[in-house]
C-alpha cells in the first residue's frame, strides 16, 4: 500500500508544480483532477504522453483520474454536460493507461429521494459508462461523499443491484461514514470487492457541538489530516489488507488548521507508519 495525493488543492496552479510537491515531499501518487477548463488535465485539451512521462520522470504514478461533476443534476443541460465530462474523464484513463476513474454517484435532485435517483438515473447511467469502461480495462470508483446518492450503505446495495458490473465500485472514503456514524471498517468487509481507491481523510467530531445540537446536522464535525481525528488508521489499513487491497491511500487535504502543503507532509508521515 502506497500513500499518494488528490490534486485538487493545487487548484489555481499548473501540474508540473504539484508533481515537483509531490515527488519532494515522498508521496508516491497523485489523483489528478480532470474536467474540462481544470488546470491539471483539461479533458478537452491535453497531451497523454507529456502527462504521463512527466509523473513517470518525477518517480510517482497516476493512481486515478479524478472528475466528480453531478450526473444526476436536475437541469437536463447540467446533467447532459456533466456525464459528457466524465465520458471524457474515461477517454483520458484510456489514453493515458489509467485503471481507475473516481467520480461520484451524483446528488439527488429537488423533488427526487436518493433511492429513485439511483434507479431512474445514476444506475442505467453508470451500467452504460461501466461496459464502455470495461472495454479500455478501467475501473469506476465512486467517492461515498456523504451529500450523494450513496449517502449509506443501503444505498451501496442498491447502485450495485441496480448497476452490478465488475468494474463498478468505491473510491472508498471513511471520513464520511465516521460523523454518521456508520462502521467505516465493517463496511471495508462488506463492500471490499468494490474498493478500487480510497481516500485518506480523518474526521474531528466536536462532542459539544454534538451533545448540543445531536447529530442530525453538520455542525458537529470536520474533515481534519489523517492522524488528527478519530479514525485508527492503523486498524484501518490492516481491515483493508485483510480484505485484499493493496492500492493507493490517497490524501484529500480538507483541514484548515493546515496550510496546503503542511497537511499533506502531516499526513503522509502519519501514514507512512502502517504502508
Amino acid at each position: 500500500m502506497h500513500v499518494g495525493m488528490l490534486t485538487a488543492p493545487f487548484g489555481n496552479e499548473d501540474l508540473e508544480t504539484v508533481v515537483k510537491f509531490a515527488s519532494e515531499a515522498g508521496l508516491a501518487a497523485l489523483e489528478i483532477a480532470c474536467r474540462p477548463g481544470t488546470v491539471h488535465l483539461d479533458v478537452e485539451d491535453y497531451d497523454a504522453a507529456k502527462v504521463t512521462d512527466m509523473v513517470k520522470a518525477a518517480g510517482l504514478e497516476i493512481s486515478s483520474l479524478a472528475c466528480y461533476v453531478n450526473i444526476t443534476d436536475g437541469d437536463p443541460a447540467e446533467r447532459e454536460k456533466n456525464r459528457g465530462a466524465l465520458r471524457k474523464a474515461l477517454e483520458a484513463c484510456v489514453a493515458m493507461e489509467v485503471d481507475t476513474l473516481c467520480c461520484i454517484a451524483g446528488l439527488p435532485p429537488e423533488g427526487k429521494s436518493r433511492e429513485e435517483t439511483i434507479a431512474e438515473e445514476a444506475g442505467p447511467f453508470f451500467n452504460e459508462l461501466c461496459r464502455d469502461a470495461a472495454g479500455g480495462g478501467v475501473n469506476v470508483a465512486m467517492e461515498n461523499w456523504f451529500a450523494t446518492n450513496i449517502q449509506h450503505l443501503g444505498h451501496w446495495d442498491q447502485i450495485f443491484e441496480v448497476c452490478p458490473a465488475a468494474n463498478f465500485g468505491l473510491n472508498y472514503d471513511p471520513s464520511h461514514l465516521v460523523w454518521m456514524g456508520i462502521d467505516y471498517l465493517y463496511a471495508v468487509e462488506k463492500f471490499a470487492p468494490r474498493i478500487f481507491h480510497t481516500h485518506a481523510k480523518d474526521t474531528e467530531i466536536c462532542e459539544h457541538v454534538l451533545r448540543y445540537r445531536g447529530n442530525q446536522d453538520t455542525d458537529h464535525f470536520r474533515y481534519v489530516t489523517p492522524g488528527y481525528g478519530v479514525i485508527d488508521w492503523g486498524e484501518y489499513v490492516a481491515r483493508l489488507r485483510d480484505n485484499g487491497y493493496d492500492g493507493v491511500l490517497s490524501i484529500e487535504h480538507e483541514d484548515r488548521a493546515f496550510g496546503r502543503e503542511e497537511g499533506f507532509v502531516k499526513g503522509l508521515r502519519h501514514l507512512q507508519q502502517f504502508c
